[in-house]
C-alpha cells in the first residue's frame, strides 16, 4: 500500500503534464484549421456563446453529482453561496468583468488564427505572461523576479495567403487578447482568494455573465449574418471539436492543475510551442521555421521557466 502511495501523485503529475499539453495543442490547431477551410465560413463568435453554455451546463452538472443529484441540496449551495447575503450578491456581480474580459479574448484569439499561423501564434500570445505579471504587481501587491520575454521576429516564408497587414492584425489581437487575458485573470484570483465561495459556484457565475456578453458580441457585429443564414452557419464536426475544446479547456486544467507544479506547467507550454509549430508546418503547411522564430521561442520558453520557477525554500535539518 505504502509503494502505490508513493507512486500516485507522480502518476497524477505526468497525467496533468500530458493533458496540458494535449489541450491548450489541439485547441491552437484545430482552431487555426477551422478558420482556414473552404466553404460557409462559421461565426466565431456564436462559438465562443456554445462554448459558455456548455460550460453552464457542466457545472451545473458537477454540482449536482457533488450533491448526488439532489435538486433541492443543489438549489440550497447556490442560494447560499450567491443570494444569502448583500455581500455575496456583490461579489457575485463582481465576476461579471472578468466574463466580460474572457469573451473579448476569445473572439480575439478566434480572429488571430484567422490571420497567423499556429507557430506564431503560440510564441506570441505567452505575452500573456508579462501581462499576467504586471497586473499581479498592480492588483495583488506581488513581488516578482524578473524574467527576459522578447517578442519573437518571424521572418520564414508563409505558404499562406496572408500579407502583412494580416499579420499585423493578427499580432494587434493577440496582444489584447493578452492584456485581456492578465487582466480577466488576476482581478478573477482576487475574487476566489477574496472570499470562501467554492470554484465550481464562481465557474457556474463565470459562465452565466459570460453568455450574455457573447450574445452581446453575436448581436453587435454578426447580427445581420445571423438573420440571413442562421445562428449555426458553417458548422461542422470540426467546429464542434473547436466548441467542446475552447469548453472544457479551462475546467479540465482548473481540475488539473491542483497536482502540477509551476515547473510541469512549464513544460507543458514550452512542449506545446514546439508541438504546435511542428503539427503547423508538417499538417497546415503555413508555417517555416527560422532561425529568428527559434531564437524567439526559445527566449519565450526560458521566460516562462523563469517566471514559474519557485525554488525549495532551504530547511535546515536539526539534529535530536
Amino acid at each position: 500500500m505504502a509503494a502505490q502511495t508513493a507512486v500516485t501523485p507522480a502518476n497524477l503529475k505526468l497525467f496533468s503534464l500530458v493533458i496540458l499539453i494535449v489541450q491548450t495543442t489541439a485547441l491552437v490547431l484545430t482552431l487555426r484549421y477551422s478558420r482556414t477551410q473552404s466553404g460557409t465560413k462559421y461565426l466565431s463568435s456564436t462559438a465562443v456563446v456554445l462554448a459558455e453554455i456548455l460550460k453552464f451546463f457542466t457545472c451545473i452538472f458537477v454540482l449536482l453529482r457533488n450533491h448526488s443529484y439532489r435538486w433541492s441540496s443543489f438549489q440550497s449551495e447556490v442560494h447560499q453561496e450567491i443570494f444569502s447575503s448583500q455581500q455575496k450578491v456583490m461579489d457575485a456581480l463582481k465576476v461579471a468583468v472578468p466574463a466580460v474580459l474572457y469573451v473579448i479574448q476569445n473572439n480575439l484569439l478566434f480572429f488571430a488564427l484567422s490571420k497567423l499561423d499556429a507557430a506564431t501564434y503560440q510564441v506570441t500570445y505567452q505575452l500573456k505572461i508579462l501581462t499576467t505579471a504586471f497586473f499581479s504587481v498592480v492588483l495583488l501587491s506581488k513581488s516578482l523576479n524578473l524574467a527576459l520575454v522578447q517578442m519573437p521576429s518571424d521572418d520564414s516564408k508563409k505558404t499562406v495567403e496572408h500579407d502583412s497587414s494580416d499579420s499585423l492584425l493578427g499580432l494587434g489581437a493577440v496582444l489584447l487578447a493578452c492584456f485581456s487575458s492578465g487582466f480577466a485573470g488576476v482581478y478573477f484570483e482576487k475574487i476566489l482568494k477574496g472570499s470562501q465561495v467554492s470554484l465550481w459556484i464562481r465557474n457556474l457565475e463565470l459562465a452565466f455573465f459570460s453568455i450574455f456578453g457573447g450574445f452581446f458580441m453575436c448581436w453587435l457585429y454578426d447580427w445581420e449574418a445571423i438573420q440571413l443564414d442562421g445562428f449555426l452557419q458553417g458548422y461542422n464536426r470540426i467546429i464542434w471539436v473547436v466548441v467542446f475544446l475552447q469548453a472544457y479547456g479551462g475546467l479540465v486544467i482548473a481540475l488539473v492543475v491542483k497536482y502540477a507544479d509551476n515547473i510541469l506547467k512549464g513544460f507543458a507550454v514550452s512542449l506545446s510551442i514546439i508541438l504546435s509549430s511542428f503539427m503547423s508546418w508538417l499538417l497546415l503547411n503555413d508555417f517555416t521555421p527560422s532561425v529568428m522564430f527559434a531564437v524567439g521561442a526559445t527566449i519565450v520558453i526560458l521566460s516562462t521557466f523563469l517566471y514559474g520557477y519557485e525554488p525549495h525554500q532551504y530547511r535546515p535539518i536539526h539534529s535530536a
